[in-house]
């Protein structure tokens, strides 16, 4: 199974994966987290401008698919944070995957440019920065995710979420 945690930077897509990852490692220990940022790094597509465009986007989340889907079908439960903002691919994963779970991390831009964990947004707004997602790189709404969490509040219980997403995915 696949769970896909999706949403814009600052949605806490990597808090609450984390959390998904433990609880889900205590019942199904062939459980792997893959976190889109940390990935970057790992393939190397991290440094200049390029793999922040659009193409440059779109190849780290083909390889990224790809990967889940690997995992996927060794039997490897995987948890995915990633921005995934592109909706043919969230369409497709319905049918790489042996079963997928889309959770959308959902905040408006404006209180995620408040809390701006890594200084991207205010960046972005200053013209230091090009290609950012929200900015001026689209972000467009998934539809048809299987659970939808306002995290515009910072006061979410995020052991109770994650319980909810395993729960709601049948893994629980």
């Amino acid at each position: 199974m696949v769970i896909w945690l999706i949403g814009l930077s600052g949605s806490g897509k990597s808090t609450l994966g984390h959390e998904v990852a433990r609880q889900l490692r205590e019942i199904k220990p062939n459980t792997v987290l893959l976190d889109g940022d940390e990935l970057r790094k790992v393939f190397a597509h991290d440094h200049g401008d390029e793999p922040y465009t659009v193409q440059g986007r779109r190849i780290n989340a083909e390889r990224i698919v790809a990967l889940c889907e690997m995992l996927d079908s060794q039997g490897i439960h995987v948890v995915c944070c990633i921005l995934s903002i592109f909706p043919d691919m969230r369409l497709e994963n319905r049918k790489r995957f042996s079963h997928y779970y889309e959770v959308f991390m959902d905040a408006p831009l404006d209180v995620l440019m408040a809390r701006d964990v890594k200084g991207m947004y205010a960046a972005a707004r200053r013209g230091e920065v090009n290609n950012v997602v929200g900015i001026d790189i689209p972000f467009e709404r998934p539809v048809g995710s299987d659970i939808t969490i306002d995290t515009s509040k910072n006061d979410a219980n995020i052991k109770a979420l994650a319980s909810n997403i395993l729960k709601q995915a049948g893994l629980i």
